[in-house]
């Protein structure tokens, strides 16, 4: 019975998702209005399909996990360090400025002072489950926008941790929360230890064993046993989460774990709209709308003058401020857990923290709209500043000249050589571990990886390649992959290796702008030096080859 329960509220998601989504986004209003929409008309104050929103929400966190995990695994310790500055300038003070002046309008309704500072410091962390979808959506993250609105939410996810230690300190006595203190650091150390010494060759034993769905258990394991970790010592899942893709940043098989947790990333964090658009509770609403809709417009103002008054501070450009500021002013899915938390440690009553549910549903409901008018006012300014920063950084972002080196066997490695030696910038990939470690141990920019999926050869980089070479020896799969792969990037030039002229001729219907037969390459070698140990002169020796081989490829590699 219970069973049944479940998957009818599943099919009610799905359903929900699938018919008010697409009408969202047709709309120019986006996927996660969508997404929250749908949740608010199939949630309790709907037509009430769905009544258990807590045990939705349990299950629709992993979304906020899996977000963490891919934020991290996209960055690394180099690029955190070298962004330092940004993160702790604007993200600190945004964070320190918005927590103090809300914590100082909680006061003004004769809240407590310590869960006034609660209430302010959770509000102010803004929605970064909101934001990087956004973003990502639009193709923003390395515009000056993307990485002004990263650093400010990668500071606030960061200060998750300090923030539920400072909400146990307010409850517990000192020496509780220095126990608690001394758990967490030593979870923290053994996770990195795990990452540096167990997890790679982990992941190597089973990438040898070329089974793609062992593989994709393999990185849910990595993410949700971290994750576990870490909420067990009293830490959030989501910190868990952010350590292991930092961990697993640098390694060789970092494109394919992306590649595999992006459509778990995609589809608990629609879940985790939908349930945060079930748990607006409109009896309180009812009751209250002036004061609801007061506090929510005092808190999106809040927000957005601090955001734009750092980052003027900072010297961003206007319209970016202006943009990144109407992006973040709502507050985020960390707010939950934090007020929760509070909850449970008895520094905050009920009917408190479902008015401040409401506040943070309310403003996540009204950001897309918000986010609309920050994209139009930066249109504007820059429309009359011709062209911004952002602009440049996004030029920057898609420059031309990667080649796409799909296998790293003995033509695929003789290649990188000549890539390497003609300082050409190249990335190489194939499924083999060993391929993949060897190559990384003699200094070849090679990572482990499926060809075949669209989603691994995205996060290389392939649509601003200038070139995929397939040096695959294998006949049927190399025709597979160009016929993939074309069909993805029909502009971009793919080179193929073939065994012989029936082969290239399958391989140029596929869809390969050139195809090189080895068999041929391999008799004009032989036949020029017999020719020319015979006495032949080199300019004939090369017209006669020039010629068997135009001859030979007729009709072939003219795309």
């Amino acid at each position: 019975m219970q069973e049944t329960i479940y998957l009818t509220h599943i099919l009610f998601l799905l359903i929900a998702a699938v018919l008010t989504v697409p009408i969202f986004q047709r709309l120019g209003l986006g996927s996660m209005l969508g997404y929250l929409a749908a949740g608010v008309i199939i949630g309790p104050w709907g037509i009430g399909l769905i009544n258990q929103v807590e045990e939705i929400r349990h299950i629709a966190e992993f979304g906020v996990v899996f977000l963490l995990f891919i934020i991290g695994i996209e960055l690394n310790f180099t690029r955190l360090l070298a962004m330092r500055r940004m993160v702790l300038g604007l993200g600190l003070s945004q964070l320190m400025i918005t927590g103090s002046l809300l914590a100082g309008v909680a006061l003004l309704f004769n809240i407590s002072l310590n869960t006034a500072i609660i209430i302010g410091f959770g509000l102010a962390l803004s929605s970064t489950a909101f934001g990087l979808q956004t973003l990502t959506e639009s193709n923003e993250m390395e515009s000056q926008t993307g990485r002004t609105s990263f650093s400010i939410l990668l500071l606030q996810d960061l200060a998750v941790v300090p923030l539920l230690t400072l909400v146990s300190f307010l409850a517990q006595d000192e020496a509780t929360t220095w126990f608690s203190f001394l758990q967490g650091a030593l979870a923290i150390i053994a996770v990195i230890l795990a990452g540096r010494f167990i997890v790679p060759p982990a992941l190597r034993l089973v990438a040898a064993s070329q089974n793609s769905e062992v593989f994709i258990a393999a990185a849910i394991l990595v993410v949700l046993g971290t994750a576990w970790l870490l909420e067990a010592v009293g830490l959030s899942m989501a910190l868990g989460a952010f350590l292991a893709g930092l961990i697993l940043a640098d390694s060789h098989y970092r494109h394919q774990i992306v590649a595999d947790i992006q459509p778990f990333r995609g589809l608990l964090l629609g879940l985790f709209f939908m349930s945060v658009g079930m748990s607006v509770n409109f009896g309180i609403l009812m009751q209250k709308p002036l004061l609801i809709a007061g506090l929510v417009a005092a808190l999106l103002m809040i927000k957005i003058i601090v955001i734009l008054f750092v980052c003027k501070i900072a010297r961003i450009d206007n319209g970016v401020s202006l943009r990144v500021s109407m992006l973040l002013s709502q507050s985020g899915e960390f707010g939950f857990v934090l007020f929760g938390l509070a909850v449970v440690l008895g520094l905050m009553s009920m009917d408190l923290f479902q008015i401040l549910t409401l506040i943070i549903a309310m403003s996540m409901i009204i950001a897309p709209f918000t986010t609309l008018v920050g994209e139009r006012i930066e249109r504007r300014f820059r429309k009359n500043n011709k062209q911004t920063f952002s602009d440049k950084t996004i030029k920057q972002g898609n420059a031309e000249g990667l080649i796409i080196l799909v296998g790293f066997g003995r033509v695929g490695r003789r290649v990188a050589k000549i890539l390497d030696a003609g300082g050409v910038t190249y990335l190489a990939l194939d499924s083999k571990p060993d391929l993949v470690t060897k190559g990384e141990k003699d200094g070849f920019a090679v990572i482990y990886g499926d060809a075949s999926r669209y989603d691994v050869l995205s996060a290389m980089g392939a649509a601003r390649a200038s070139a995929i070479l397939i040096t695959i020896d294998k006949a049927n799969i190399a025709e597979r992959l160009v016929h993939l792969i074309r069909a993805r990037y029909p502009e971009i030039p793919i080179y193929a290796r073939g065994h012989d002229k029936e082969h290239c001729e399958k391989l140029h219907k596929a869809g390969a702008t050139i195809s090189v037969s080895e068999t041929l390459e391999a008799s004009l070698k032989l036949g020029g030096a017999a020719l020319t140990i015979s006495g032949v002169s080199d300019e004939t020796v090369t017209t006669l080859l020039d010629d068997f081989r135009g001859v030979y490829y007729e009709g072939l590699n003219d795309r």
